[in-house]
């Protein structure tokens, strides 16, 4: 028995969505500009880019373009549809849990991790107790330069 309630904007609207990703080609035919038996010239989006310069022209002999555009082809009986009901987002695992609660299905062994110590600081070598991070450096930064005069005891450094 399945539970699905109304869409908001109605069935066309959930049609409309799914076809997007039911029927969609590798390529527009909106992208391409010239073709003919030599080379195809089509339009693609540089993501590396920013600006004016996000949209590209490139221009592929055929066999190689044709090579691209069959990677892109699904095999028959494969559908592209995205996940969706309880495997959709990032509250997969509450929903598979609530669900296997509503079914009075067994959970799954938890596979818990091993136990890390408490303190992962490593010895002083002088007298061995944990070290304590006074100040952590950047990669890209140099580091400053100790005081000349402690504030504390007013002595200066040699």
């Amino acid at each position: 028995m399945v539970y699905a309630k109304p869409p908001f904007a109605g069935p066309e609207a959930v049609l409309a969505y799914l076809s997007r990703y039911t029927h969609r080609v590798a390529i527009s035919n909106s992208r391409l500009l010239r073709f003919d038996d030599t080379s195809v010239t089509f339009r693609y989006k540089d993501y590396r880019c920013d600006g004016a310069d996000r949209q590209q022209v490139m221009t592929l002999a055929t066999d190689e373009f044709v090579r691209r555009f069959l990677l892109h082809v699904l095999p028959k009986g494969f559908h592209r549809i995205r996940h969706y009901g309880l495997l959709a987002g990032a509250t997969r695992k509450a929903h598979l849990d609530h669900a296997r609660q509503l079914l009075g299905v067994a959970p799954p062994p938890d596979d818990d991790p091993p136990k890390e110590p408490a303190d992962v600081r490593p010895p002083c070598p002088c007298c061995g107790r944990h070290m304590v991070v006074i100040e952590t450096f950047e990669r890209w930064r140099q580091p400053r330069a100790p005081p000349h005069a402690t504030a504390a005891t007013g002595t200066t450094a040699p």
